[in-house]
């Protein structure tokens, strides 16, 4: 792929985080319809979330009706074949429900199955955060309030200097709980609750790992290049590749990692 091609690609995610904006602002804190997917645990989804949806899908048919789409509310499988858009567009969908600012509009674009570009959007905090890993280049940025500056993830000697980062403490379940406390135990502190909001602070030089366990392809795609982008990275507990979700490890200093994946395995 040649520059012009990823400034092309780069350029309509953007759009797609503006339409998602448009459709989900007037939902915030105010009233709107909260249904339960099912399960035992509560699984929200909002009338923000599918009014958000449907728009980039309408979108990418329009400009790039060859790609095809997986998104969190209307469907979809992964595919290792030509270029993918992975949606989520609200991620954080209990932190919306309650009023805190911590959701984001996800936006991946994977290419055979590979991450290529990614956006995060929080249009209550007018934040973006962009990350693209190709051949040619990568990188990642992060626009506010008319500002964009570079992202890049920070030193961090060991884990006991280190922040950490998950979105529920009672996200993990039998051994992986344990793996998680070996974590947790060594860190300088822990914070909870930030869903995608983490990754991009880790991207942002402010936190130094995420460790999360049981997402979903739509919860990580368009991370991984903007992490990646700011030079740290996201992989598997086992090292391995993170690009379907399940359970991951963020980092921003690789020491953090081999110590972190060695607690965690």
């Amino acid at each position: 792929m040649n520059a012009p091609d990823l400034s092309r690609l780069l350029a309509f995610a953007d759009t797609l985080a503006d339409a998602a904006r448009a459709a989900i602002l007037p939902y915030f804190r105010a009233a709107h319809g909260v249904n339960h997917k099912g399960g035992a645990r509560f699984d929200p989804v909002t009338d923000a979330d599918e009014a958000a949806e449907r728009a980039m899908r309408a979108l990418i048919e329009q400009e790039f009706p060859s790609h095809s789409v997986l998104g969190e509310e209307f469907g979809g499988s992964l595919s290792a074949d030509g270029y993918q858009w992975i949606l989520d567009p609200i991620d954080g969908t209990r932190a919306f429900i309650a009023g805190l600012p911590t959701w984001g509009v996800l936006i991946g674009l994977y290419h055979h199955g590979q991450p290529l570009l990614g956006v995060m959007d929080q249009p209550y905090l007018d934040e973006r955060y962009r990350g693209w890993t190709s051949a040619e280049s990568r990188g990642a940025t992060c626009s506010a309030r008319g500002v964009t500056r570079p992202l890049q993830t920070r030193a961090c000697a060991n884990l006991e200097a280190a922040i950490l980062s998950t979105t529920d403490p009672y996200l993990f379940h039998g051994p992986e709980a344990q793996n998680f406390a070996r974590v947790r135990d060594r860190v300088k502190l822990t914070r909870y609750g930030f869903d995608c909001y983490a990754y991009c602070m880790l991207a942002a030089g402010h936190i130094d790992c995420v460790v999360e366990s049981g997402l979903k392809p739509f919860d990580i795609a368009a991370l991984i290049p903007i992490v990646t982008g700011a030079g740290g990275g996201i992989c598997s507990w086992n090292g391995g590749d993170a690009s379907a979700g399940g359970r991951v490890l963020a980092w921003g200093d690789a020491r953090v990692r081999d110590e972190a994946l060695a607690a965690l395995a």
